[in-house]
């Protein structure tokens, strides 16, 4: 007699998940194949996969862990496979979760520096994905720091750990997919004793690391950058120190953590990026250091600008404002407001760019030299907001505006930053071009090739390209000839 097969249980759970998020069936079948993309998998789902999971088929594989990312993202709250119906699985690796507690933000960004520090050339192929701004903002937004850092002291008076990573007002937040917890990570580092030393050190090489950052490109020493990170900076988070100690140390991780995110961005490794940003933020709130998380989000603003995410752009800016009120210097709410107005520039919408930058000019001025203003905010200074403006004006096809700007700040700002330079350069290269000045333009474009060909930065390159693209139009030109012979002999 042939055995039936067993009979499947229909999966409640999901289809009252696919109801709420409106989804068609088709649709999240498109949508997990999507998502896979983001992670390097080729996925081929389609409506009747969907009809066979809500039968009670379990997906293999990730594919659990994707589904349930799909449903966060589109409902704005943590979801997990087995919120799903779906059977616990190998975890997808994505390093976007705002993580609950400080022991599992230590968990996803070490297994980040050390997924990133081998050789694992996908993990710098991740697409960007605007969707996945959504819950890390709103979750730094609401929540408040952590109540306990201290790692290896005894337990305060009562015994009692506090509750760790709350958000305001409501329940404990269910682990999200994380990383898997590597054994050997876990132990590393577990006897060491944090000193105030060790955290001076980690704001020196983060000096360090930017400099050459601002010099030659985020391609140039990101990977010493990222395996300092896991080598140095891990064992520490997972060694020993008390609340002050600990605090100081996750500030100091949060910062190298961005300025990793920021080097990726500028090597095009832009869902990468997306990732260090998302754990910078993360590693602010364990610091308490709110106004640093407001500089994250606006480092997420630069990158959703650059990708032409505008609305984005100006929601992340937005977000960090209100997350510090009024309270920040005028340094860096000038920075704020100047972030908000680039993506208002992209959107062309010039009257709100126009007031979002009166309202950065009108904070700068009001900074006095007796401010206490963050170690990365005393860089926004009149070169850098005249640059703001130049960027907002060309966007916005004012070129005059945009020309006297980019000169102002090519004339403030130091040889120092000089990626900075070259990408003004190009502004101001775009600039003339709009008002007609083509040999100046050309001339002011092969000066800055000539600079990105001596850089490992695909940002700067990227802007050259953009040049170029605009002197299509006037391509047999004998400036523009000329122009490309120049960059043809660089080789």
């Amino acid at each position: 007699m042939t055995e039936r097969p067993p009979q499947r249980t229909p999966n409640r759970q999901l289809a009252a998940l696919i109801a709420e998020a409106g989804f068609s069936n088709a649709g999240l079948a498109r949508r997990v194949d999507q998502l896979g993309l983001e992670h390097g998998l080729d996925l081929r789902y389609d409506k009747t996969s969907v009809t066979r999971w809500l039968r009670g088929q379990q997906p293999r594989g990730t594919t659990p862990a994707l589904i349930a990312e799909v449903f966060t993202r589109r409902l704005g709250r943590r979801l997990t496979a087995q919120d799903l119906g779906l059977d616990a699985c190998a975890p997808v690796y994505a390093g976007l979760e705002f993580a609950a507690t400080p022991e599992e933000a230590v968990d996803i960004v070490s297994g980040l520096w050390r997924k990133d520090s081998g050789s694992h050339a996908e993990l710098r192929k991740i697409a960007f994905t605007p969707a996945g701004l959504v819950v890390p903002s709103r979750d730094w937004l609401i929540g408040r720091a952590d109540d306990r850092v201290s790692r290896g002291d005894p337990l305060p008076p009562n015994g009692r750990v506090p509750a760790q990573g709350r958000l305001a007002g409501s329940r404990p937040v269910p682990p999200p997919v994380v990383v898997a917890r590597a054994s050997a990570g876990a132990e590393r580092g577990s006897g060491q004793k944090v000193s105030g030393g060790d955290i001076a050190a980690l704001r020196s090489v983060g000096e360090l690391f930017r400099t050459l950052d601002h010099a030659y490109g985020g391609g140039h020493a990101r990977q010493a950058l990222v395996r300092y990170l896991e080598h140095e900076v891990e064992p520490m988070l997972r060694g020993t120190y008390g609340e002050q100690t600990g605090r100081r140390l996750f500030a100091a991780t949060a910062d190298l953590t961005c300025l990793a995110g920021w080097t990726s961005f500028d090597i095009a490794a832009h869902g990468l990026a997306q990732r260090y940003f998302v754990q910078a933020l993360r590693l602010s709130q364990v610091a308490g250091d709110r106004a640093y998380g407001s500089y994250v989000l606006v480092t997420m603003s630069r990158q959703a600008v650059y990708l032409g995410h505008g609305r984005e752009a100006v929601q992340l800016a937005r977000v960090a404002q209100q997350g510090v009120g009024m309270s920040a210097p005028p340094a860096v709410q000038a920075l704020l407001h100047a972030a908000e107005a680039r993506g208002h520039a992209v959107l062309g919408e010039v009257r709100a760019c126009t007031a979002s930058l009166l309202r950065a000019e009108r904070a700068l001025e009001a900074a006095g030299p007796g401010d206490d203003v963050p170690h990365w905010a005393r860089s926004f200074d009149e070169a850098q907001l005249a640059d703001e403006f130049g960027h907002c004006h060309r966007d916005l096809q004012q070129y005059r505006a945009a020309a006297q700007h980019a000169e102002r700040a090519l004339q403030l700002r130091p040889p120092g930053f000089a990626r900075s330079r070259l990408l003004c350069r190009v502004v101001l290269a775009s600039a003339r071009l709009g008002l007609g000045e083509l040999d100046q333009a050309c001339r002011l474009g092969a000066e800055a090739a000539g600079q990105a060909a001596e850089m490992r930065s695909v940002r700067a390159v990227e802007y050259v390209r953009d040049f170029e693209r605009r002197l299509e139009p006037y391509r047999d030109a004998a400036p523009v000839r000329g122009y490309r012979d120049k960059v043809a002999a660089l080789g």
